[in-house]
């Protein structure tokens, strides 16, 4: 089953990674807008889902954003993170960085221990108001999910152009303030083998992970129904390698199983 997340605001839901996240969607709320599109993306695929409503407005998100804080402060729950993520790409949004600065001085007002996350694909990274704001949130979590130019046009699917040498470059400008996340996973896609569990992507990609040398990576397999219905979930032993071999580089990781 495909989801497609309320907007503005949805939740709160409770994350493998981030505890209790108040979800802030960016996109439209009838369709999906991402520079991606993965064969993996609970959201589907992009041709299934053309939105017919605009974005959210910068004040439409404060406003939203404000009344379900007031709501949580007076009824529970607490959240321990805001989480931009939902229908697409966030940082796509035209006011990104004003949209960050509403939503750090809302969480000072209602729950100064909230962190403030960001769910990205890296794909804005270039661009100096998108790479401000992810500097000032508390969690910047940048997708990196190989170094294979090949496999990204099979797993991730750019919609337009991309490099991963100029992502990687300028994963290294955040010098160290990023955490970096990789999908881990099995199975065929259009006929093409998908399995990035092997030494084949991991230990190249591990190299260029040591140059980014983030303050940690997060590495995570498919948990919800994907659009490609003959993918497969990495096991836990996979992804408690990979773990191991980023500890072992000596840089801070966790999985997501």
């Amino acid at each position: 089953m495909t989801i497609l997340y309320s907007s503005p605001i949805f939740g709160p839901i409770h994350s493998r990674r981030l505890g209790v996240s108040l979800g802030i969607n960016l996109m439209p709320a009838d369709g999906k807008v991402c520079t991606f599109d993965c064969i993996y993306c609970e959201c589907g695929f992009n041709a299934d889902h053309r939105p017919q409503k605009p974005r959210p407005t910068s004040q439409e998100v404060f406003l939203a954003l404000e009344e379900k804080l007031k709501d949580m402060k007076a009824n529970g729950p607490q959240p321990d993170v805001l989480t931009f993520a939902g229908n697409g790409e966030p940082t796509a949004h035209p006011h990104f960085l004003e949209i960050i600065e509403n939503t750090i001085a809302l969480r000072d007002k209602y729950f100064p221990k909230a962190k403030v996350s960001v769910l990205s694909n890296s794909t804005f990274i270039d661009k100096p108001d998108v790479f401000k704001a992810l500097n000032m949130v508390d969690n910047n979590i940048l997708k990196l999910d190989t170094i294979d130019d090949e496999y990204i046009n099979t797993l991730d699917r750019p919609t337009g152009k991309y490099s991963v040498d100029s992502i990687i470059e300028k994963l290294k400008a955040f010098k160290g303030n990023c955490i970096i996340q990789t999908m881990i996973l099995k199975g065929s896609s259009m006929g093409k083998d998908v399995d990035n569990t092997s030494d084949k992507y991991i230990l190249p990609w591990l190299e260029k992970v040591k140059e980014i040398a983030p303050r940690q990576v997060m590495i995570y397999t498919i948990d919800r129904e994907t659009p490609d219905h003959n993918l497969q979930k990495a096991t836990h032993k996979e992804l408690d390698r990979i773990v191991d071999l980023l500890k072992g580089a000596g840089i801070p990781a966790m999985a997501s199983y």
